[in-house]
């Protein structure tokens, strides 16, 4: 049965919840359910999560930015529902959930995509119009910088990586401009690894595109995209959890998992039909789901976004 998109108000400053009907379709959560949702953010997606399954329930939020976690907690305390919330990249979601005394869950979501909130931060650095260090990491107690990264890898691994993680065309050309300037000393901003990627590309401004009525992609976005999740490990913990996801959920228990590359989206793919051709997963989505256009007018966020789901064996 599915629930009828409700209006909710979001608090300002805070970023909307992509497909948010579309997840809670895909969990048919109850009361008393124990759900886990691997990338709580602001607790967008959390907290309609921890409102379903009520006060016989329990929610477990991680999220590997642990600046996230205190307005989370903020909007999760206002529902007076029981949760947990951890500092924790979700590849570590089987650790987590030992420490509760909890084997399986469920209904799991992982909403994949960068938050608003991190992006509009020049200090983060995963914005290549705002001027700020170049980090990117989504943790920044641990792991190397993309100023680090940039300072060490190979040509031949960055050409790759801007290809396979940025889906970028231009990746040899961009990563040659990249490796010369470095020669001639760090690169350690955001706005200077842009300018490079623009005189690279020889496009130094976006325009409208006239027959889609919206802006083409900046030159710099594409190389954003693949640094973050070089420098994130994010292919790898993805890999890790779709690993684990079958001995985590219970029997019956369904899994959503929003993706916004075509790399995770692929990855997400092959395992749950994988999954379903062995009988791991009793159903899954065909097709992906996208944000209508409503939404994708409402929340830019959600225009690449992809959601699919899988649901195991009852027994």
């Amino acid at each position: 049965m599915r629930h009828r998109p409700k209006k909710r108000s979001t608090p300002a400053g805070e970023h909307r919840a992509v497909l948010l009907d579309a997840v809670l379709d895909a969990l048919a959560l109850k009361p008393g359910m124990t759900v886990v949702d691997c990338t709580v953010g602001w607790a967008g997606h959390a907290a309609e999560l921890l409102t379903r399954v009520g006060p016989t329930g329990l929610l477990i939020g991680l999220d590997r930015d642990a600046e996230n976690l205190p307005k989370a907690r903020e909007r999760l305390e206002s529902l007076a529902l029981p949760f947990h919330l951890h500092h924790s990249n979700f590849a570590g979601l089987q650790q987590v959930l030992a420490s509760h005394g909890i084997a399986q869950v469920d209904a799991l979501v992982a909403d994949l995509g960068m938050s608003s909130m991190q992006v509009d931060d020049p200090a983060r650095g995963f914005s290549y119009r705002r001027e700020g260090a170049l980090d990117m990491r989504m943790d920044r107690s641990k792991g190397p910088t993309a100023a680090e990264l940039l300072g060490t890898i190979s040509l031949e691994a960055l050409r790759d990586a801007l290809r396979d993680l940025g889906d970028e065309p231009q990746a040899a050309r961009i990563a040659s401009a990249i490796v010369q300037a470095r020669d001639r000393g760090p690169i350690t901003t955001t706005t200077e690894l842009a300018r490079i990627i623009q005189d690279a590309t020889k496009q130094t401004q976006w325009r409208l595109h006239p027959a889609k009525s919206q802006w083409n992609t900046h030159p710099a976005a594409r190389t954003f995209q693949a640094l973050r999740i070089l420098v994130n490990r994010e292919l790898a913990n993805l890999e890790h959890l779709l690993r684990i996801l079958p001995d985590i959920l219970k029997p019956g228990g369904r899994a959503a998992i929003i993706s916004f590359h075509s790399g995770e989206d692929r990855l997400v793919k092959a395992a749950f039909r994988a999954g379903l051709e062995h009988g791991v997963y009793t159903s899954t989505s065909d097709e992906p789901i996208r944000a209508s256009w409503n939404e994708k007018q409402t929340n830019p966020r959600s225009r690449s976004a992809k959601l699919r789901w899988a649901v195991r064996p009852c027994t």
